[in-house]
């Protein structure tokens, strides 16, 4: 591990001199390129990828990249739950499987978000996120995120959850989603997080839509919520189908709705700053890497880690995956794996979950080597596919 800012500048200087003349990927006009025997593999026409297996012996480092063409309109972003439609544990490689054949074909995926460890949510994202224009967890301040915009433009922000219910009184809270509720907060429930609550005690509020024309589920960003009350439950556990919200509320606050009762409207809004109304696809990780084709400046203790990062340009999106925790790989610092996404062309770039969780599948298959010698479950993963033609 680098556990001192002295070893880890060595460790960008080696970089540095290592990048130049065998990342062709990045064409940066280094030099000449290096290449083991059957470690890249060209761009397909016919889904503008191209991937190649970078090895630097010096470091050691093993690094898997795959290069996307944003010129090619067919290819998108999609995120996928460990739990298929609901949040869950499992494999990269399972995951992809999970993208219904009518949005399009799987060419590449990464692992997703870091995890909270929860024993009745499994899978919870520690960040938001949105999976075909639903979102199925709230944003997190702290953390940095990427997420495609109405108008399709990739960014990376931190993003505050604006979210809050207002009930029939006037009066308003924050509310949280699809997560672990404490005692004295209140959180709403889709069936994006199971078949029911998984509550005790509280008070929970089942919902339906308010007015035949008023959109409903599924849950989208940036919008405003008509709620009709159904049933006041409680003793928690509440259920949950497509057509059902729940709003939850801990014991310690549960008087605060003591006057609602069924056949009541509330108010839900799922508003962010910024503004993210109209994202089809976000994920969450952190921190920032790269921003302007700087890489970033990080303080503090810098060990050595097997990564994961998506990063772009103009003309390319790139996954990134650094294996680590091996003897011929080492795995990277946040400078140097910030140095790497700038050599080989990124103008921005996000750090993902890594560790044992770090996978990169591609060609139908996982193409680095995972840390403990396997794939290990995440929460998430970001996928690009190809979008069926329309006949």
């Amino acid at each position: 591990m680098v556990i001192r800012k002295s070893v880890s500048q060595c460790g960008r200087a080696l970089l540095k001199l290592c990048l130049c003349g065998i990342l062709s990927i990045a064409s940066t006009g280094c030099g000449s390129e290096t290449k083991q025997p059957g470690t890249e593999r060209p761009a397909e026409k016919s889904t503008g990828i191209s991937y190649i297996h970078d090895t630097i012996e010096e470091a050691p480092w093993s690094i898997h990249v795959v290069k996307i063409s944003r010129a090619n309109g067919d290819l998108r972003f999609e995120t996928t739950m460990g739990g298929g439609k609901l949040l869950g544990m499992n494999v990269v490689s399972e995951q992809v499987k999970t993208i219904p054949s009518a949005l399009g074909r799987p060419l590449a995926a990464v692992n997703g978000d870091f995890f909270k460890s929860s024993s009745k949510y499994p899978g919870d994202p520690e960040g938001v996120q949105i999976i075909q224009g639903e979102i199925v967890s709230a944003p997190n301040p702290s953390r940095s995120c990427f997420w495609v915009d109405r108008l399709g433009n990739p960014r990376i922000t931190n993003v505050q959850s604006q979210f809050k219910v207002t009930l029939p009184d006037g009066r308003s809270a924050p509310v949280g989603l699809n997560e672990e509720r404490a005692s004295d907060a209140v959180v709403l429930y889709t069936a994006a997080a199971g078949a029911t609550t998984r509550t005790s005690s509280g008070v929970e509020l089942l919902l339906t839509r308010a007015e035949t024309n008023d959109h409903w589920l599924p849950l989208r960003v940036g919008e405003t919520y008509k709620a009709r009350v159904r049933q006041v439950r409680n003793d928690g556990d509440a259920p949950l189908t497509d057509d059902l919200m729940v709003l939850s509320l801990g014991s310690k606050i549960a008087g605060q709705v003591s006057e609602v009762k069924p056949g009541d409207v509330i108010t839900i809004s799922t508003a962010t700053s910024p503004e993210m109304s109209g994202s089809p696809c976000a994920i969450g990780g952190g921190p920032a890497l790269v921003r302007g084709h700087q890489a970033l400046s990080f303080h503090g203790l810098q060990p050595r880690h097997p990564r994961t990062a998506i990063g772009w340009n103009k003309e390319f999106f790139f996954l990134v995956e650094v294996d680590g925790r091996q003897r011929d790989s080492v795995g990277m610092s946040f400078p140097e794996l910030a140095d790497y996404l700038v050599k080989i062309g990124c103008d921005d770039a996000l750090n993902l979950d890594g560790g044992g969780s770090a996978t990169l599948w591609a060609y139908g298959t996982v193409i680095n080597n995972p840390s403990e010698g396997h794939e290990r479950p995440a929460a998430n993963a970001l996928v690009v596919i190809r979008k069926n033609k329309s006949p």
